[in-house]
């Protein structure tokens, strides 16, 4: 027969005959074990700094000795309580668990930073807390709280790169600003690696006045002095000038642009009552076997819509360096680099944290609120991306002697 644990049994006696609010509410079980254990924690310190224990014979002619109790209201996960903190007479007692002038528990941080990450405004973190868990809690000080990640955010955003990154998605989203007192669009733009294990890295952020080449061509020279010697594919939007400003940089990378985005511009000049028959066609283009056929299919495009949407054919033909690309791979490959799908869930998932705010007021809350969300986004990426190991033995052949052993 097994033996009754002897703390399940204190348990049930504490639970005993108590409903839920009892145990969880204000002011309930949990609060009244959590005050208790911090006062016999702090107690604890007090012993430790004196060097024996309460009403010991030791403490005699010692030189210092317990001179009574402060008592000090701190906010914790579950609300706010009134703790006894002792005091020692030659005032020279500091408290680990509370530090002096301390006024939250360790984890009223971590709770109020994880608010913060999933999006809520400082407002709105005041009003949860204060609906909760009865604490009033100052917008000012839940910015003074986030503040904390900033270092965090420095220490990212500087951190050493691996050497090669096969694949390096760049985009950017723009968001509302406060800037000399004016609400402007600026750019946040984002560098996504997957790396030679074939997870995703998002490898830094930068904002900026409005996208284009030049910004971007800073960031590239950044990727290079955080150490990025080499990637192999880059995978970009249409923006004008960025093939250009990622060869400058990184001259044999491949560039790949998106071919979604093409698609997507490609419509902006054909009506509703036509988009579905000119998308079709389009398709035939990039879903062709090989760049041979892709041209073909492009050649029969132009043919068939030449006189309707001239500018259609051209800018494919502009732009068709970059387009094929993709051709030279297995369709394994050519769904992971044909589309900067990868980056572009990356931003949704951004957009949902900041949608429900007006304008930032500053860079910074930017930066916290962005590097939170991807700190938490990250925490899913634990596999590597599908059919990667076929793609990296067709990566060592096609760029030979690029991948390092």
């Amino acid at each position: 027969m097994a033996k009754e644990d002897p703390t399940d049994k204190l348990l049930d006696e504490l639970l005993a005959g108590k409903d839920p609010d009892e145990i969880l509410g204000k002011d309930g079980l949990l609060d009244d074990l959590t005050r208790r254990l911090v006062n016999r924690a702090l107690e604890g310190e007090m012993t430790h700094h004196l060097g024996y224990p309460p009403h010991s014979p030791a403490g005699q002619h010692s030189g210092n000795s317990r001179n009574g109790k402060t008592t000090k209201t701190v906010r914790g996960k579950t609300g706010e309580m009134e703790i006894a903190v002792p005091r020692d007479r030659n005032g020279a007692f500091e408290p680990q668990l509370v530090k002096k002038h301390q006024r939250r528990l360790p984890g009223f941080d971590d709770k109020v930073v994880a608010l913060y990450a999933r999006g809520l405004t400082t407002r709105e973190i005041t009003g949860h807390l204060k609906e909760l868990y009865g604490v009033d809690v100052s917008p000012s000080l839940i910015s003074a709280v986030t503040d904390t990640v900033i270092e965090d955010v420095k220490a990212w955003q500087g951190r050493p790169l691996d050497a090669v990154y096969p694949i390096v998605y760049l985009d950017a989203i723009h968001l509302k600003m406060r800037s000399e007192g004016q609400v402007q669009n600026q750019a946040v733009y984002l560098a996504l690696g997957i790396n030679l294990d074939g997870h995703k890295e998002l490898m830094g952020l930068w904002i900026g006045e409005s996208e284009g080449s030049k910004f971007w061509l800073g960031v590239l020279t950044e990727l290079k002095n955080r150490g990025v010697e080499d990637m192999l594919i880059a995978c970009v939007d249409g923006l004008k000038g960025f093939p250009e400003a990622i060869e400058t940089v990184y001259p044999k990378t491949q560039v790949q642009l998106c071919i979604i985005h093409l698609v997507r511009h490609s419509l902006r000049y054909v009506s509703w009552k036509e988009r579905k028959k000119v998308a079709a066609d389009l398709r035939t283009i990039y879903t062709a076997a090989t760049a041979e056929a892709a041209e073909q299919a492009l050649d029969a495009f132009e043919k068939k819509w030449q006189a309707r949407f001239p500018s259609i054919a051209r800018s494919w033909r502009s732009n068709w360096t970059h387009i094929i690309p993709f051709f030279a791979y297995p369709p394994a490959i050519r769904r992971v680099i044909y589309t900067t799908n990868a980056i572009e869930s990356v931003q949704a998932q951004l957009r949902k944290v900041t949608s429900n705010r007006g304008a930032f007021p500053n860079p910074e809350a930017v930066r916290k609120i962005l590097y939170l969300a991807i700190e938490r986004i990250s925490k899913r990426w634990k596999r590597p991306i599908k059919d990667w190991v076929a793609a990296l033995n067709h990566f060592s052949v096609v760029f030979e002697g690029r991948i390092p052993e």
